[in-house]
Order: structure tokens, then C-alpha cells, then sequence
């Protein structure tokens, strides 16, 4: 297998690679996190986030500005791979062979319709899922908890979706303890799949305005998230303009 490319831009280096480059199965456990402008705001005023996102195995795009700032800053695209593409190609790749895949985070309403769809939509995928407690920071127990519902299982592939930075934090934290070959933070893609949140269409995805059609979805978010982006948008500008550096 040929090295897998990865661009370095905003002092992240992010991985611009065909999926089928990344192994489920090797001598220890790598994760899978997204980069976005939110992340890269809240980065920054949160320094464990951020040294998750720079230990993380494969960091791929949540959206598409990431490959705006590479293309102004650097010159380079980065490839499409977000995270619905993510999880979709894992899927099928797990469906292929046959094997195991977990759904840790959510609550047990979703996950069980998670697992229910799985036997319908991937009849050689098992899948078992777990819903950790709704709080800011786990304890001791909960995470010893999460770990032992994952390893007694032995996945391919643990799905995480806590939101962000938790998941993140968390998979990157853990990853040493987990018995899987690949952890993988998909976050919202958990309600699509379940079908608990209404699905952007792959149309949108493909040409890459998702992220317009999840503000008229939920606004909310934009409004949670405007002020991290705005600080993406300012310093991107900022180095292209050589005002700053990273």
C-alpha cells in the first residue's frame, strides 16, 4: 500500500487521500477525526483539542473551508472525504468482508435504530452500540465503563459520536485502550443514519454546500459556532496578507 498523501495547512495536516489507503486492520488502533473552521476556532482556546486533532491518525474535512484556506494558502485542494463519506465507506468496506462495528455515543432510542437499520441495510455487518452518559466531562467509571462495552465486543471499526471536541478528546485519549482497528468520529452522522434528524442529501455533500443546508436545518448551530468561524476566516486572511503567522 502506498503512503497515504496528508497536506499541512494551519499547522494541521490533514489527510487528502483516497479512503481506500487507510487499513481497518493493522498492529494497533488509529482514529479518524474531521477538521472545520469551528474546530479550528475552538482549537484554539482549548488546548487538548487541539493536541487531539494533531495526534489524530487521519484527519479529514468536516465541510469544505479547510480546503479553502489549502487552496489560498498552500495552492493544494484537499479531498472530499467528510463525514458521512467516512462512514458510509467503512461501512461498506466492513460489509464486504463481514465483521463487527460499534456505535458508541447518543442515546439508546438512536442507537437502537442505528443497530435496526444495519440489519436491514448491511446483512454481514453485526453491530452493538452503547450510550454513555449526557454530561460535560466522564469520570473514571464511565470511561472504564465505554471501554469494556467496546473490548468485550472487539470491533473493526467503534463509530463515536459524542459532538465535538468531545469525541475527539476522547478517541484520541483512548485510542491505546481500544480493541478496534480504526476509531472514527462521525458525530451528526449518527442521527442521519438513525433517521432521528432529517438527512442532507449526497447531492449536497458532492458539491460541497452541506454546510448551507444544515444552517437552514438547524440554526442554531451557526449561531453556537459563527464566532469560531469568523476567527478561521480572519486568520486565513491574516496569513495570506503575511499579517500573521501560524
Amino acid at each position: 500500500m502506498n503512503t497515504p498523501l496528508f497536506v499541512d495547512v494551519l499547522d494541521f495536516r490533514v489527510f487528502s487521500d483516497d479512503l481506500n489507503a487507510i487499513a481497518i486492520g493493522s498492529d494497533k488502533c488509529r482514529t479518524i477525526n474531521t477538521i472545520s473552521p469551528n474546530s479550528y476556532g475552538l482549537s484554539l482556546k482549548d488546548q487538548a483539542f487541539k493536541a487531539a486533532l494533531k495526534k489524530t491518525d487521519y484527519l479529514v474535512l468536516d465541510g469544505v473551508y479547510f480546503a479553502f484556506a489549502s487552496l489560498m494558502l498552500k495552492g493544494k485542494n484537499i479531498k472530499k472525504n467528510q463525514g458521512p463519506d467516512v462512514f458510509y465507506h467503512f461501512m461498506e468496506r466492513v460489509n464486504k468482508k463481514g465483521g463487527k462495528v460499534f456505535f458508541l455515543g447518543s442515546s439508546p432510542q438512536t442507537l437502537q435504530k442505528m443497530e435496526n437499520r444495519v440489519k436491514t441495510d448491511y446483512l454481514n455487518i453485526e453491530s452493538k452500540s452503547y450510550s454513555p452518559p449526557f454530561k460535560e466531562n466522564f469520570s473514571d467509571a464511565d470511561n472504564q465503563a465505554m471501554l469494556d462495552a467496546v473490548n468485550e465486543f472487539k470491533p473493526e471499526i467503534l463509530f463515536v459520536g459524542m459532538t465535538c471536541p468531545k469525541q475527539e478528546k476522547w478517541a484520541t485519549e483512548f485510542r491505546g485502550k481500544i480493541n478496534a482497528g480504526l476509531v472514527i468520529s462521525i458525530g451528526n452522522v449518527f442521527d442521519w443514519f438513525a433517521g432521528t434528524q432529517k438527512a442532507i442529501h449526497p447531492f449536497w455533500f458532492k458539491i460541497r454546500m452541506a454546510w448551507l443546508i444544515r444552517i437552514f436545518y438547524r440554526p442554531e448551530i451557526f449561531r453556537r459556532n459563527i464566532k469560531n468561524q469568523m476567527t478561521f476566516f480572519g486568520d486565513v486572511i491574516m496569513i495570506f496578507l503575511k499579517l500573521k503567522r501560524i
